[in-house]
């Protein structure tokens, strides 16, 4: 799960206290424990047991499923006003007799779940009715307080410099969009005796293989945890079908990922396509074989099967490939079935998963979280699950 570090004077030397959950099984204010965890509850005791108090404060996988799961049901900007209205009511920070000292025995707790919230899940933050509810939430808090003041200010300016590179990040992925199809009709007017292939660009499997996977964690890195919740949830479906996500942004960086796949396996396809005579075809699978090889040594699994899908999808040339390279499309196909198996046997550095796969497993996990249990609940097993294959 994400971590954020505790603000400092939260707790002290010892860090975080942990959520103590109930020794027994039982509905406790509209929460169902069993053996020490949380199974359900109803979406307003799920959020009062989000937001903290002077001897409370949440564990942080609770903090991250939960700020995760909830736009199944309720918008960000509606959860976001909700926690502050109970985080004001409850400590009654409109009171200007209110006792000091307990204000700074909350505040940093506040302040520390507000923290996690954005540094989590900044892309929230784009909505103004949210950044409207952290400014007031925060003035509060910091109001005659230095220490909090610059907290306050610290937290702000990095989740705008988030912002701002989220920004710029989608802004040169719309010029190289626009510039896609200018390109093709540049090839397309060119004599292919000046095309240059992928082999004259660079010869060097393991290079390229490292190349695409500097790609890949970029592109990986802009993908809000979020956007795997809201690419396919449109709506609460015991909520009288009320749609949660209309006035949402696009899961647009997971959407840019998804393309990127699509891309690289058209380009092997160009590249192998490109050459007149089957054994120099051969030749540019044999090289893309390699590549694959080596983005499995890598823990590049996601290139891995879009440079092998287009391999085989060239079953005339086959015949002439060198048998010895067909050990790697075996184990690509082992990878397709169970890659996370194979990550726990290998000592992968890094581990991009076939990007695919994830999306089916999450689509599946999303369906289950949408559906509340009979009574009403939330069902946090299931939504603990979610939180898990997105973290």
């Amino acid at each position: 799960m994400p971590q954020t570090p505790p603000f400092p004077a939260m707790y002290g030397s010892n860090g975080y206290n942990k959520n103590l959950y109930k020794a027994k099984e039982e509905d406790y204010e509209g929460l169902y424990y069993h053996d020490n965890n949380l199974v359900s509850g109803s979406l307003e005791a799920l959020i009062e047991h989000l937001v903290p108090t002077v001897a409370y404060y949440p564990d942080r996988t609770y903090i991250f499923t939960f700020l995760l799961s909830s736009r199944l049901f309720i918008h960000p900007y509606e959860l976001m006003s909700k926690v502050c209205h109970l985080c004001v009511d409850q400590q009654r920070l409109t009171d200007p007799q209110a006792d000091k000292a307990r204000v700074r025995k909350i505040a940093p707790k506040i302040l520390q779940l507000l923290t996690e919230w954005t540094e989590t899940f900044p892309y929230d933050f784009r909505d103004e009715r949210m950044m409207k509810s952290l400014k007031e939430l925060t003035h509060r808090l910091s109001s005659g307080d230095e220490l909090y003041r610059k907290a306050v200010q610290q937290m702000t300016q990095t989740l705008i410099r988030k912002l701002t590179t989220l920004s710029q990040y989608e802004e040169a992925l719309a010029k190289i969009n626009s510039s896609v199809t200018d390109r093709l009709t540049v090839l397309k007017t060119k004599p292919q005796s000046i095309q240059r292939d992928i082999l004259t660009i660079c010869s060097d499997p393991f290079i390229l293989a490292q190349q695409l996977t500097h790609i890949e964690l970029e592109r990986l890195s802009y993908i809000g945890p979020e956007e795997f919740v809201q690419a396919f949830v449109q709506k609460d479906l015991l909520d009288n079908d009320k749609r949660c996500f209309g006035d949402h942004k696009k899961a647009s960086n997971l959407e840019a990922y998804v393309e990127w796949f699509n891309r690289l396996s058209y380009l092997v396809a160009t590249e192998i396509c490109m050459p007149v005579k089957k054994k120099h075809r051969a030749r540019v699978i044999e090289f893309f074989i390699d590549v694959a090889r080596e983005c499995f040594n890598i823990g590049n699994f996601n290139s891995l099967m879009a440079i092998i899908s287009e391999c085989f999808a060239n079953k005339q040339v086959m015949g002439k490939v060198d048998h010895s390279c067909f050990c790697v499309l075996e184990a690509a196909y082992i990878v397709y079935s169970c890659y996370i198996i194979l990550c726990s046997l290998f000592a992968f550095q890094i581990v991009i998963p076939f990007f695919s796969l994830l999306i089916k497993d999450i689509y599946f996990l999303n369906e289950g979280c949408a559906n509340r249990l009979l009574n009403g609940h939330v069902n946090f097993e299931v939504i603990l699950g979610l939180a898990v294959h997105t973290s």
